[in-house]
């Protein structure tokens, strides 16, 4: 299947193609090497998501390349595909794109980093719009419901990580 937009890996540089909403959400998880490399393996392996109470169906043990993947919340399904990863000394992450059956059209990443001074963020940048009627008729509610996820996401990646600074 195609992806549902024309701009794939954008999240990657960090652009938002126009006509589409921004989304940039910046949590800090913890300090330390073993921080970074336990949130890296739990964004990696989907344990994250699946942290979250969300479904994740796919084949690919890991968020790689090409990999399908359908986000599941009671009865939505969002048909995804992994556009890019990242596997650096101080970068950890991943983006996906929406396919057709989406209810929302564009990509989200998923990035762990270590800053200089040892502190691990999780940051969520996505572009979006609506792609089914329900999405559309949601509005501003819908763009809310994308922020508390990716804040969501931020505290749950905290609490696995408790425990764990150097």
């Amino acid at each position: 299947m195609p992806f549902t937009y024309e701009d794939v890996g954008a999240t990657r540089d960090g652009r938002c193609p126009p006509g589409f909403h921004p989304l940039h959400v910046r949590t800090r998880i913890g300090e330390g090497q073993d921080v970074f490399a336990a949130a890296g393996r739990a964004l990696m392996s989907w344990d994250l998501h699946r942290a979250l109470g969300v479904t994740i169906t796919t084949d690919a043990p890991e968020a790689t390349p090409g990999a399908d993947v359908t986000v599941g919340l009671g009865l939505l399904k969002a048909p995804c595909r992994v556009v890019w990863t990242a596997d650096e000394a101080r970068r950890t992450g991943w983006a996906y794109g929406t396919l057709p059956g989406h209810p929302e059209c564009g990509e989200e990443a998923f990035v762990v980093d270590r800053t200089g001074d040892g502190t691990v963020w999780l940051t969520v940048t996505a572009f979006s719009r609506p792609a089914k009627w329900y999405a559309r008729a949601g509005g501003a509610a819908t763009r809310g419901f994308q922020y508390a996820y990716a804040r969501r996401c931020g505290v749950v990646l905290r609490r696995m990580c408790e425990g764990l600074e150097d």
